[in-house]
């Protein structure tokens, strides 16, 4: 009997979930979730966010003197509830998304998942179970680092609360008619 082999793009790929109880309300958890730039004060790995678009964010993540820069598309936010990612580089490409549910005690539940598929040098460095295990380690760490990070806050330290669909954010409210002319009413 044959077996027949997976496709070589399925073999080296990498999910990882992890879920943390955070003893936040919900709306704290996902506003300071979006609050990418203090991501520095928490993570071990990501050393700087910049914000390039509403939706596009630059991130650099390193360890000890390695660093690697790294394009990001927020292509689904529907806040405090989900939030969903995807790599802009070719290689290696990832995507991702966070949950964010009540529980019974008034905190909250955050569910991350993560793809990873990598390429090249990335691929032979990541394709060993013990990789794999790796990664999710690390993720779970982070988001205990975020755990604590917020728990000891409190409270948000900012909010960027709209909804993202196919990578376009949502304007709730049309934007009222501006005069070409400064300071003239509209009407």
């Amino acid at each position: 009997m044959r077996r027949r082999r997976r496709p070589l793009h399925e073999r080296h790929e990498r999910h990882v979930e992890e879920t943390v109880e955070i003893d936040v309300p919900v709306r704290t958890a996902y506003n300071q979730w979006t609050q990418f730039k203090t991501f520095p004060r928490f993570t071990t790995v990501v050393r700087g966010v910049e914000q390039i678009r509403p939706t596009v964010t630059a991130w650099t993540i390193g360890y000890g003197p390695l660093r690697h820069r790294f394009a990001v598309e927020i292509v689904e936010q529907d806040p405090d509830a989900f939030l969903a990612w995807r790599g802009l580089e070719q290689y290696p490409s990832h995507q991702g998304e966070m949950e964010f549910r009540p529980t019974q005690g008034g905190g909250t539940a955050v569910t991350l998942r993560m793809r990873l598929r990598p390429r090249g040098a990335t691929k032979a460095l990541t394709g060993s179970p013990r990789a794999g295990q790796l990664i999710a380690r690390l993720v779970r760490r982070e988001l205990w680092n975020f755990k604590q990070f917020i728990e000891g806050l409190g409270q948000a330290s900012g909010a960027w609360r709209s909804t993202i669909r196919n990578g376009r954010v949502q304007h709730d409210h049309p934007e009222p008619p501006r005069s070409r002319v400064a300071h003239w009413p509209v009407g």
